[in-house]
């Protein structure tokens, strides 16, 4: 569970076809682990401390429910600045919050950059390499929650 604040301009704005890439590359990285991967982006974080908004919205989501405690959701609050990525307990033992800060400091790093996309697509790759290596597929697997992206208020 990871927290760091970020600058880039107020107005995140994703073309359908980064949308498309960012949704591609969830399905993606789910494919070879039973783990899910969310990405949740809203305004403004209603809380001080986004991981606190992003363990609501786990739960919201229903992602505590997938079998082996490996759901992973990437929050991003655009107005306020702010990231979380907040993975469930099957996940987080495995990786540990230093896995969470690394991969929160390489989307800060594309976010600089205005690779805003890209900065998604990497993280959502190397957290499906983590669930891969420690939840691999199972033939009875099934995709427990939706890959597209959710946009709140």
């Amino acid at each position: 569970m990871s927290f760091l604040s970020f600058l880039f301009p107020s107005k995140l704005f994703l073309s359908e076809e980064e949308e498309q890439r960012i949704v591609a590359a969830i399905g993606e990285a789910e494919k070879n682990t039973s783990g899910e991967i969310r990405v949740y982006m809203e305004s403004r974080c209603s809380y001080l401390d986004p991981v606190d908004r992003a363990k609501e919205l786990f739960y919201q989501l229903n992602m505590h429910r997938t079998d082996l405690g490996n759901g992973v959701l990437l929050y991003l609050a655009i107005k306020d600045h702010q990231l979380a990525i907040y993975g469930g307990q099957g996940i987080h033992e495995k990786v540990g919050s230093a896995f969470w800060n690394n991969e929160a400091k390489q989307i800060l790093s594309e976010f600089k950059g205005q690779h805003y996309a890209e900065g998604i697509v990497h993280a959502v790759m190397d957290i499906g390499q983590a669930l891969r290596t420690h939840f691999p597929y199972d033939k009875n697997d099934k995709n427990e929650l939706p890959d597209q992206i959710i946009f709140g208020k």
